[in-house]
């Protein structure tokens, strides 16, 4: 058996839910051609954790359920970091911003500098974690992502200003979420669009989290539910 060797980085993907209990609509943008990890797809925002990501201060964590599902079968100390991520790669590639107004009590580091200059702190509260998966072995590149759910009325900017995107990603729209699935996006995405879908009209966390876990091995789906919250 060939033992797949490549690195597997944890990464953050957060899905914007816009107009959930009327005409829901989903953030999505299209990678580029020569992108080496899933060219010409449409997806959402999102990307690897960074080192410097443990390190910066959030102005509230994560929901405790949350945090306590991101802990399972995973180093829990991660949990932080990974919230972190899912803000900043938010912003890094829409412009958008998840955060409460404030003004950083340290100075920013580069990664940080614009987000701060806006007048906000990052803020995780909103994030539902809503599904993992680990990229199967003897793809380009391997991560294990922690898919987040966030509703558009807890975004702090113009919901169409774009203007501060990266260029990371192109397109850069609304799609109704009844017509997401005529895009041309990886399976993977498509899967979580499902679960998405099922939950489009329902803020409350799920009863667990969908986990595809393709290791080395063997491929699992099993369901993350945390610690039980004490009643």
């Amino acid at each position: 058996m060939t033992i797949d060797k490549s690195q597997v980085r944890n990464a953050a993907t957060v899905i914007v839910l816009r107009d959930r209990l009327t005409a829901p609509r989903i953030l999505m943008g299209q990678r580029g051609a020569k992108a080496v990890f899933m060219p010409n797809k449409f997806v959402f925002p999102g990307g690897a954790v960074d080192a410097g990501d443990a390190d910066i201060p959030l102005a509230n964590p994560l929901p405790e359920t949350c945090h306590s599902r991101l802990a399972e079968d995973a180093d829990a100390t991660l949990a932080h970091a990974i919230a972190v991520a899912a803000v900043r790669e938010l912003w890094e590639e829409t412009g958008l911003i998840l955060g409460t107004p404030g003004a950083w009590d340290h100075t920013p580091p580069p990664d940080w500098e614009t987000f701060a200059a806006t007048g906000h702190l990052p803020d995780a509260s909103a994030l539902q974690f809503t599904f993992r998966a680990l990229t199967p072995p003897g793809r380009p590149r391997r991560f294990d992502a922690r898919f987040f759910l966030v509703d558009a009325d807890d975004i702090a900017t113009d919901l169409d200003d774009f203007d501060a995107a990266c260029d990371e990603l192109s397109h850069l729209q609304w799609v109704p979420l009844d017509k997401a699935r005529s895009f041309d996006m990886p399976f993977i995405t498509e899967v979580v669009l499902a679960e998405v879908e099922a939950r489009a009209d329902d803020r409350s966390p799920p009863a667990s989290v969908p986990y595809f876990k393709n290791n080395d091995e063997e491929s699992l789906f099993l369901r993350l539910r945390g610690t039980p919250m004490p009643e």
